[in-house]
C-alpha cells in the first residue's frame, strides 16, 4: 500500500491538516512496525496502544489514529481522530480492496485452511504475483491488515478466513469480497460456539456473503450438510472422494515423496505433492480447481503441485537422529482431521514400527469426552504404541489400556515420561504420527529427537 495520508484520512471520512506524509503500511504492533507504516492502536484488556503512539512515530511510523474517546491526544504527532480504531482498520481495507485489480481466493473450513491456502498459492505462485494470508491473520483484525499489505501488481490473493461464531465468515467474505470461495470441510472444531456441525455448515457457508457475481465456490462434496445450501447455489462446484463430485480423486498413494494420485470429472490426469496425507489429497482439489480457472494448463499444475510448500507441522516428515521418522501433524486437531491423520499411519507402508503421540482435541463443548473415547476406532493393531498426552486423554487411555499393555502411556501435563518412552521403545524402523490441538505444543515432544 502505497498512499497519502490525506487519501487515508479521504477513506475514513476525517478532516486532517497533515500534508506530504506518504504512507506504506500499517501496523498494530510497534515490535514488527516498519518505517511509513500507520499504527494503528488497540485497546484490550491489558494494554492500551494510545500509550505506544509516540513510541511508534520515533520507530519510524509516518502516521498513527487516535480514538475519539481516548483522552489527550498529542498535538505534535502526525495523528488522524477517528470514532473507532478497529472500524478504522476494517474501512481502509474495504476501501483499499477497491481499489485493486487482484482475484480474491477466500478459504475457509474446520479444518485444513492453512494447508489449503498453502497449495492454492502454491499451484498459482510460478506464474502469477500472490500474496496469502501470513501466519493466522485471519480475523476481524488479521484479514484487514492482510489486504492492505497486498502490492497493488498482485495478481491473486490467497486469504484465509476462520470464525468461532455466526456472522463472523460473512463479515469477513464482506469485507473481502473473493471471486472464489473454498469450504474446505465440517468438522467439529467451534462445537462450543455454534451449538451443532449443521450450525458449523452454517457458519462456514457464510463466506459466499460477500462473493462476486461472477465467483465460484468450490466445496467438500462428500459433506452432506453442505448440500442444503449449494442446492439453491448455481456457482457451487464439488470435490472430493465420491465419485458423485464434479472433480474426484482415486489411486492415492503415499511415496518416500509425498502422495500421487488421479483426479477425473472437470479434469482427467495425475498429480504429485510432497506431502502425506489423504486429507491433504482432498485439499489440493481445490487447488487445481482454481488454477484451472487461472488458466493454467495440466501440465503447468502438475510441475507447481510438485514442488509445493505447506506450513510447518501439518503432516510434515521429520527425520530424527536415530534414523526413525516423525510425521509432524500438531498444528491442530479435530474429530475429523484425528481421524484422517490416524487413517494414514494405518496404511502406510513407510516403516513397519507405527507410532502415535496424540494431544488434546480442544473447543470441542459438552461432547468432548465422546470424541476423545471415540478415537478409539481409529486405533488398531496395525499401529504398535501409543503415547497420550493432556487432561482429556485420559479418556483414551482407560479405552486403550487393554489392548495397549506395555505400549501405551499417558501424561497429564509433562512431555519428558513421553519423550523417555519413545526413547526407549523406537528405532530406524518407527514412524511416529503426531497429533494434538495446537494447545497441547505436541512439537516439544519431538524436539529432543532432532537436535544435535
Amino acid at each position: 500500500m502505497k498512499k497519502t495520508i490525506e487519501q487515508v484520512a479521504k477513506w475514513l471520512d476525517v478532516k486532517t491538516n497533515l500534508k506530504g506524509i506518504e504512507i506504506t503500511g500499517v501496523s498494530i504492533n510497534t515490535r514488527t512496525l516498519k518505517a511509513g507504516d500507520l499504527f494503528v492502536p488497540f485497546r484490550g484488556e491489558k494494554v492500551n496502544g494510545h500509550l505506544y503512539v509516540r513510541h511508534a512515530i520515533e520507530a519510524g511510523a509516518a502516521a498513527a489514529l487516535w480514538q475519539r474517546d481516548e483522552p489527550s491526544p498529542p498535538d505534535d504527532l502526525p495523528i488522524l481522530i477517528v470514532d473507532d480504531c478497529q472500524k478504522a482498520l476494517q474501512e481502509m481495507a474495504r476501501a483499499y480492496r477497491d481499489e485493486l485489480a487482484v482475484t480474491v481466493i477466500g478459504i475457509t473450513g474446520s479444518n485444513g485452511k492453512t494447508s489449503t491456502k498453502d497449495l492454492v498459492a502454491s499451484v498459482l505462485k510460478p506464474y502469477f504475483k500472490v500474496q496469502k494470508t501470513q501466519g493466522n491473520f485471519n480475523n476481524e483484525l488479521g484479514l484487514p491488515l492482510t489486504i492492505l499489505s497486498l502490492e497493488e501488481d498482485t495478481k491473486f490473493a490467497v486469504l484465509e478466513m476462520g470464525m468461532s461464531g455466526f456472522g463472523q465468515i460473512q463479515f469477513l467474505s464482506e469485507l473481502a469480497r473473493p471471486d472464489y470461495a473454498v469450504i474446505t470441510n465440517i468438522g467439529e472444531a467451534h462445537m462450543q460456539d455454534l451449538g451443532s456441525r449443521e450450525g458449523i455448515a452454517q457458519a462456514k457457508f457464510e463466506i459466499t456473503a460477500g462473493l462476486e457475481t461472477h465467483g465460484k465456490l468450490f466445496y467438500d462434496g462428500d459433506e452432506p450438510l453442505l448440500k442444503p445450501f449449494v442446492e439453491n447455489f448455481p456457482q457451487a462446484v464439488s470435490f472430493g472422494f465420491d465419485d458423485n463430485n464434479e472433480l474426484t480423486v482415486t489411486d492415492i498413494r503415499a511415496t518416500e515423496n509425498g502422495s500421487t494420485f488421479m483426479v477425473s470429472g472437470i479434469i482427467d490426469a495425475t498429480f504429485t505433492i510432497p506431502v502425506l496425507g489423504q486429507h491433504q489429497v482432498k485439499n489440493t482439489l481445490s487447488a487445481i480447481l482454481i488454477a484451472l480457472e487461472a488458466g493454467l494448463t495440466e501440465e503447468d499444475i502438475r510441475k507447481s503441485l510438485k514442488d509445493a510448500a505447506l506450513t510447518d507441522m501439518r503432516m510434515q516428515m521429520i527425520p530424527a537422529k536415530d534414523g526413525a521418522t516423525f510425521i509432524n501433524d500438531a498444528y491442530n486437531a479435530a474429530p475429523s482431521s484425528m481421524k484422517a491423520a490416524l487413517n494414514f499411519i494405518r496404511e502406510t507402508t513407510m516403516k513397519e514400527d507405527k507410532w502415535v503421540v496424540l494431544g488434546d482435541m480442544l473447543e470441542l463443548g459438552d461432547q468432548e469426552r465422546e470424541y476423545h473415547e471415540a478415537i478409539e476406532k481409529s486405533i488398531n493393531s496395525e499401529i504398535n504404541g501409543v503415547c497420550l498426552y493432556g487432561p482429556r486423554m485420559e479418556w483414551l487411555y482407560t479405552k486403550l489400556q487393554d489392548s495397549f499393555e506395555g505400549k501405551l502411556i499417558w501424561s497429564k501435563d509433562d512431555y519428558q515420561p513421553i519423550i523417555d518412552f519413545l526413547g526407549k521403545s523406537i528405532s530406524a524402523k518407527s514412524v511416529i504420527l503426531v497429533k494434538g490441538s495446537r494447545g497441547m505444543a505436541l512439537e516439544n515432544i519431538i524436539e529432543p529427537f532432532t537436535e544435535d
